[in-house]
Formats: structure tokens, sequence, C-alpha cells
């Protein structure tokens, strides 16, 4: 046992927060900020979050760099220096890097400690959270910023009989993989895969692609920033730290007003065209908004995403095999690529269909599908996490009676605002399941919101000489019934993705993220702040 945790064993605090990644670095200086004795604990060995793990060949933000980023320091803001429109992995790291030595906040940061319990103790409101170092820390206020996209998949259960090398996307080792020449094999084509997949091609000797569900995604349009570009910019952050609050995904961009409908053909295509060239995320949630719940236009825009990727191919037979058929466009996760289909006219790559054939499972040599053996010598999973839930699911969280979360979301995925759940007070489930944070946000944008809105709130139990919150049953059954309402609405639950919790066996169907808007979003906590809390029990 190291002697940071030797010293900290059976320490009380007033909160304690999982992670140190965007979410948690922000909600342990506003904590302190406030006076509060606070504690964050992670299970890597440095802060970064996501940005620590997700450290694989190709890893990039698809979110622009000036948005991408804290807003509560104007002299952060000055100082820091974005390289790029799209900042690569290695530059994030080091961002989250610079803040947490900036702030001081490494201090009070526990590393390569995993929460493996928490226990609310209603005598002496308080949980009880113990962790796999054998720390039992007591802390009023408990927060997880633990992630919506941090808990891993792993589909197979016999890949110790593989004698190559293994690696899941999201724990990367720190020193790499030496992948020159190898016969390499990747499973899964999300955002993460085709990050990997576009990077890798040309290093490796063969690359065989494990696809079940091909993917719509849109070419990214990089830069390299210069002063002149960093400066322009930042004469826009007093504007973008106030106009992201309001957006539909937080961005800097919004969805259109005019109707898709109201369109001439010619019109349409152009307004198309020019979405498409800006080469971000903007063609998919700053474009029409018909698009997410318009069958008819939805099949017009996924029509024409698809041409441009049968463009990019020169075996039709094979371009076929590339393009989404089964679900519109925009109803799942878009990513954005830098010459992924492009990859698929090389020699030394080859697409394997696993979608009717499934993989059976690993071989000593390498991957079998249906009794075909495909030699590799290292295997890289891109195959996703138990999002949304899954981090919490982990932790093995009991609140008052003893109620299991992991248990209360194995049967049905109930949250208020995403923030809190019946039944668990003073806990805070930044990222959690049913707010925009889970999926449909610029995560920087929602991250410090949610974060700023517990942090409020705790300021207001303390103000009050409270000692709990917690969401009542009719309250959370009102936010579940809004949510709920505004998927319908649109094309999302028409499609089977891990939005919906479709790649989890078993896993409650609900959209995890909350649809209505980052805008109407923010709208619905300010009314729970400035309603002192109205449908909470706050005791």
């Amino acid at each position: 046992m190291s002697n940071i945790t030797e010293t900290r064993q059976g320490a009380d605090y007033d909160a304690i927060v999982v992670g140190a990644g965007i979410a948690g670095l922000y909600q342990l200086y506003r904590l302190r900020e406030m006076g509060l004795k606070v504690l964050a604990l992670d299970a890597a060995s440095a802060v970064g979050g996501t940005w620590y793990w997700n450290r694989y060949p190709g890893a990039r933000v698809d979110s622009q760099s000036y948005v991408y980023q804290y807003w509560f320091s104007d002299e952060l803001l000055e100082e820091w220096d974005w390289s790029e429109r799209f900042p690569s992995q290695p530059e994030t790291e080091r961002y989250l890097n610079y803040v947490a030595d900036k702030f001081d906040l490494r201090k009070d940061i526990q590393f390569n400690t995993t929460v493996t319990s928490a226990h609310w103790d209603a005598e002496r409101s308080r949980w009880l959270i113990e962790t796999d170092q054998g720390d039992a820390f007591t802390a009023t206020y408990f927060a997880s910023c633990a992630g919506m996209l941090s808990a891993p998949v792993i589909p197979f259960t016999d890949h110790e009989t593989f004698k190559g090398q293994i690696a899941h996307t999201a724990r990367w080792p720190r020193e790499g993989i030496d992948l020159r020449g190898k016969r390499v094999g990747v499973i899964g084509t999300g955002a993460t895969g085709i990050q990997v997949i576009q990077t890798i091609a040309a290093q490796v000797g063969e690359l065989k692609v494990f696809q079940r569900t091909p993917q719509y995604a849109v070419p990214m349009r990089n830069e390299a920033y210069d002063d002149a570009a960093r400066n322009a910019w930042r004469a826009q952050y007093p504007r973008l730290r106030e106009s992201v609050q309001h957006t539909f995904v937080g961005f800097d961009f919004d969805l259109m007003t005019e109707s898709y409908l109201d369109l001439s053909p010619q019109e349409r295509l152009a307004a198309l065209e020019k979405l498409w060239a800006d080469g971000s995320l903007s063609f998919w949630v700053g474009g029409f908004a018909e698009l997410l719940d318009n069958e008819t236009v939805n099949a017009e825009i996924s029509e024409f995403t698809r041409a441009k990727i049968r463009a990019r191919i020169k075996d039709p037979v094979l371009a076929e095999k590339l393009v989404p058929k089964s679900f519109g466009f925009g109803t799942a996760r878009v990513p954005l690529e830098s010459g992924y289909y492009d990859v698929y006219n090389r020699d030394n790559v080859e697409l394997v269909d696993v979608s009717e054939t499934p993989i059976a499972g690993f071989t000593e040599n390498g991957l079998l599908v249906g009794e075909q053996e495909y030699p590799l010598d290292v295997v890289i999973l891109a195959t996703g996490f138990d999002a949304g839930t899954g981090a919490l699911s982990r932790m093995d969280i009991h609140g008052r009676d003893g109620r299991s979360l992991t248990e209360l979301w194995s049967k049905d995925i109930r949250s208020t605002l995403g923030l809190q759940v019946h039944g668990f007070p003073n806990l805070f489930t930044v990222a959690g399941p049913l707010a925009p944070s889970t999926a449909f946000c610029n995560m920087a944008t929602c991250l410090q919101q949610q974060v700023d809105w517990v942090t409020d709130c705790i300021a207001y139990l303390r103000e009050q000489g409270r000692n709990s919150i917690e969401p009542s049953s009719e309250k959370e059954a009102w936010w579940v019934q809004h949510h709920d309402e505004t998927a319908n609405e649109t094309l999302l639950m028409t499609t089977n993705s891990w939005y919906t919790g479709a790649n989890i066996e078993g896993k409650p169907r609900r959209l995890l993220s909350y649809i209505g808007g980052v805008g109407k979003y923010r709208e619905f906590c300010d009314e729970a702040k400035t309603s002192h809390y109205e449908g909470y029990i706050v005791a």
C-alpha cells in the first residue's frame, strides 16, 4: 500500500469525487474553492480521464478545441495555446495536466485507486466509500465524475487462448504497441475503430477489419493554428463561453432554423454540400433539425452520405459492404474520419464482414469466423463501453435502505436530470444517464454545466443547514417521462446502438442521453435551483 493511501485511510471528507478527467478536475476545483475538504479518487496513475486511458493510435477529439476547454479561468484561456482545430490525445492530455498543475489539484487526488463500494449511512448522513487499496473513507457528498464512456466491454471470454497480443483501445498500454509489419486485426468500426484503422493501415503488414455494422462518417477538416488564428479565437471566447450553453449540443453552431422541406432540391443539395465541407459534426447536429425526426428527410440525407462513401471506394462490391443501410444517418453516433474509407483501397487491408457469420472466438493463432481462421499477431478491441451506467454500476453503490444502484439500473435506467437518483441521498452523477452529457453534447460544455449545478446544490444545503438531498420518486418519474417523450419523438429509438444500450445484452432499452437540447436542459437545471429544489427531498 502506498504512503499516500496509508496516511488517508479512514479519513473523513466533506466530499469524495470519483475521476480526474474533465469533470472530476473541475468538480475538485469548485468544491475546494468553497472551502470543503475534498479528495478525488482515480484508477489511473495520472490525470486525464478519457484522455489518459484512450491513447490508442489516432485518438483525437472530434470537438473543436476552441469549445473543448474550460471556461472558469480567463488566465487559463489566455495562457493555453491549442495547436489545431481538432486536438490529438497527447495534446488534450497535456492540457489537462497543465490545468492540474496550474491550480495545484494533484495534492487532493489519490491515483491508482478504484472505488469498490459506496454505502449510505442514514444515521450519520454520510457515505462510506471503500477502495481496492483498502481505504475506508467517509464523505457527506459523493460526486461521481467517472465518465459516460469509461467501462470497457470485452465481448470474449476465450481471449487467453490467443498467443499474440490483445489490447482494448480504452486500456492501451502507455508504452504503446509496435505494429510495424505485423498482422493486425481490429474488431469494431465505431468512432474509435475508425480512428485506429485509418491511422495504422499504412504501418502494419496486414490489416483485417472485423465489421459487424458499417458506419456513416464525415470527413474531418482539421487545420493547424498559428498565433493569428489563436488570437482570433481568443477574441471570441467571451461570446463562445455564453453561446455554447444554449445551442442544441453545446457547440458554437446550432441546428438550422429553416426547414429542409421548404427548400428546392437544388437548395437542399447546396446546403448539404456546405455543411459537409465544414468537416465537423455540424453536418450532423448543426444542420437540418428534421434529420432527427422526419423519416423522409433522414432518408434523403442518408442517401447523400452513402453516395459520398461510395465515391471513395474503388471496388463497388466492397463499397456496398461499407455503406450503412440498416439505420439512418444521425440516429447513432456519427464519427469524423481522416482517410478511413480510402484505407479499403489498400492491398494490405481486408474487410471481414461478421454481421451474418459472427466471430466464433479466439484460437492460439488468431480469430475464428465461421470455419475460417484469420492468423494474427495483434488483436485490437474497439468494442466500446457499457455507456452511461457502466462506471457507476460497477462501483457497488447502495443508497437508502440498502437499495442497490446496480440492481435498479439492471431493471430500469432512471435518474433526475441525469444528476441524482431517488433513494441515493447526496449522490451526484455527473455524466450519468438521461442527461445530454451522456452522449449528445460537446462534453466540455455539459460536464462543466453539471459540475456547476452540483456545486450550487451543495452550497444551498450548507447555507440552509441541511444534511442531504435526493429527488422524490414523483420528481424522478416526471423527468423520466419527459425524457422518454422527447426521445420517442426522434428516430434514434429506431436504431440499435450504444445510445439505447443495445450493445449490452440484457440492458434496459432507453435512450441514454437527453435529446431535448443543451439549452432546454440547462433551463430545467436552473429551474430546480431557483425553485429551491422543489420536488426534492431535502433533510
